[in-house]
């Protein structure tokens, strides 16, 4: 309501204007038509000399007052809503731009030719009232009415009000014709396209009928103002659903690496959504509406429908990613936001190619930079991460360290096809940047020089070490721990005879613990001795029987209570240990 109000209050103050400006050219009509009586009355002049010019003026008078009955009869058709016929608006529109003009180069002639007679008049030193007066309040009339055009154009004149009801008629085709996008049902399925249309195809050509109208009357600005306004009101609104609040987390936050992975995944979804959806009916609705005006004008509303409806936000958001603290899990968070980009690239270089969205694309190119310089820091620095976790103590209870199991799940996941490529793409770029050539094989070398380290970690912790059985049982994990990755990436690549050795190594550290362990439990229970010289039957006595059992028993316990907190970390091996035990 309190629309339909402002637009009551701003047709009624056109209507008073038009009127006002009515009340003027009817009055300047009858001067002209007085300026007509009296240039013939100036036929009756003795003067020859001003006979040509006399009827020069009043040719030029008779179609000016033509011209400005049509101004009237416009005035009229104008007064309506453009809502009801918006293309014959338009048409009368133009006509009265085209009237205006007919009518000030009219004046123009008849000003030239009445100066004439006034300047002729004056040389001859003609004493004569009723001329002087006539030729004066002619020459008065034809300014006035040659100053109606530029009138008509400033704020409150005809054609100025005109344009102000061709801007709210495109305002509200805009508005009543908006669709938001469904991106929510979209986010668990990013690679289906959008078939929503754009707008109507009849909506589409009054507005660029209204566009074309505007631009020759230089208020293409006050369209691109409304078009950029409304578009990126109805963008914002389609991307409310996805509750993009996480894109303004300080970096701080990021440091927390399962929080920092949930929300890159999220960030992934959203910002394919936004470009190859969102932004793509955007761009093209842009080219459509404003096809005639020429690139500049719809690239530089398309740019700030883009910064209005938030780009900036996840480009700066992914920024903050990379500012977070090092480590290996950042460089695969690196290679996702990488493989996003990557993936969105020809998108950006056909949306954002423009000199308007000269802003997005320097945010995306540091954005890259940083991406890639920050992976590839980390890349180079692996294996020294690893050799600084040297000095750490082995795990009390036998086991596989965390730090082994982190770095072969992480070589693996490097050389899996969802990162080797975006990895070997990141240090190409690098190392192109450098002016330097990428070799073949460089991830490869670079994880054997990790697995190396790792190898030479563990030798070292498995010297810490008081207990002798337990550093075999340490060795044996890690051994079946490495001949595990049979089958895996990482094995593929350090190929069979190193599983091979891991397994042998795997078999002899397994025999010396059960050696070292719980194999001095069996003299105890050793039956020769048991047995008499003759006739191979038993001579010990009960008490003898007991003491041995009471000595196994003892040495039994003090195993199994050391024992019983360490670990074999492997299923299959554990219950062939237990077997070889028994």
């Amino acid at each position: 309501m309190q629309t339909f109000e402002a637009a009551r209050k701003c047709l009624k103050n056109s209507l008073e204007k038009s009127s006002a400006i009515a009340c003027a050219l009817n009055d300047s009509g009858s001067r002209l038509e007085l300026l007509n009586q009296r240039c013939q009355s100036l036929e009756l002049c003795s003067f020859a000399d001003i006979g040509e010019s006399l009827d020069s003026v009043l040719c030029s008078a008779a179609a000016v007052l033509k011209v400005f009955d049509a101004v009237h009869q416009l005035e009229n058709s104008l007064s309506i809503d453009p809502s009801s016929d918006l293309y014959a608006y338009i048409s009368d529109t133009k006509k009265l731009e085209e009237a205006l003009v007919l009518l000030s180069d009219n004046c123009r002639l008849s000003l030239g030719w009445l100066q004439d007679i006034v300047e002729f008049l004056q040389d001859k030193a003609i004493i004569n009232e009723l001329y002087t007066s006539s030729a004066g309040k002619s020459l008065k009339i034809l300014q006035e009415l040659q100053a109606m055009k530029e009138g008509a154009r400033l704020d409150g004149g005809l054609l100025s009000a005109a344009f102000e009801k061709l801007e709210i008629e495109f305002r509200r085709l805009l508005i009543a014709n908006a669709m938001l996008l469904p991106l929510a049902s979209l986010e668990s399925s990013t690679g289906q396209q959008v078939n929503a249309p754009l707008l109507p195809g009849t909506v589409i050509g009054k507005l660029k009928a209204i566009v074309e109208r505007l631009s020759a009357n230089d208020r293409l600005h006050n369209c691109k103002s409304i078009y950029v306004e409304v578009r990126s009101t109805n963008a914002r609104t389609s991307l409310k659903p996805l509750d993009l609040s996480y894109l303004e987390i300080p970096t701080v936050e990021f440091d927390d690496t399962h929080c920092m992975e949930s929300y890159i995944e999220r960030w992934g979804r959203h910002l394919e959504l936004a470009v190859r959806h969102l932004l793509e009916v955007e761009y093209r609705l842009c080219s459509s509406v404003f096809e005639k005006i020429g690139p500049e004008a719809w690239i530089g509303c398309f740019a700030n429908i883009a910064i209005e409806s938030g780009i900036l936000s996840f480009l700066q958001f992914a920024k903050r990613i990379t500012e977070s603290k090092s480590d290996p899990i950042k460089l695969l968070k690196l290679l996702d936001i990488f493989r996003v980009l990557n993936d969105l690239r020809l998108n950006f270089n056909r949306l954002f190619s423009g000199k308007a969205c000269e802003e997005i694309r320097n945010v995306t190119k540091d954005l890259i930079k940083r991406v890639v310089d920050g992976a590839c820091e980390i890349f180079w620095e692996l294996p020294a991460q690893v050799k600084l976790q040297r000095p750490s103590s082995p795990p009390r209870d036998g086991s596989v360290p965390r730090l082994v199991s982190f770095v072969t799940d992480y070589c693996n996941q490097l050389l899996s096809d969802a990162y080797r490529p975006h990895l070997t793409q990141v240090l190409e770029i690098h190392l192109n940047w450098r002016k330097e050539i990428y070799q073949e094989g460089i991830i490869f070398t670079q994880v054997y020089n990790i697995v190396k380290e790792i190898a030479v970690n563990l030798d070292t912790w498995s010297k810490a070490y008081e207990d002798i059985p337990l550093s075999y049982l340490f060795m044996m994990n890690n051994h079946c721990h490495f001949y595990n990755l049979r089958g895996t990436v990482v094995g593929r690549m350090m190929g069979d005879s190193w599983l091979r050795a891991h397994e042998q190594y795997k078999e002899y550290y397994a025999a010396l613990y059960l050696r070292e362990s719980w194999g001095k439990l069996l003299p105890i229970l050793n039956q020769r001795d048991l047995l008499s010289s003759s006739g191979g039957r038993l001579t010990v006595t009960v008490q003898d029987l007991v003491k041995r059992l009471d000595a196994f028993n003892l040495v039994f316990d003090e195993r199994y209570k050391k024992q019983s907190n360490w670990v074999i970390s492997d299923e299959i091996l554990r219950e062939k240990e237990r077997k070889h035990l028994a």
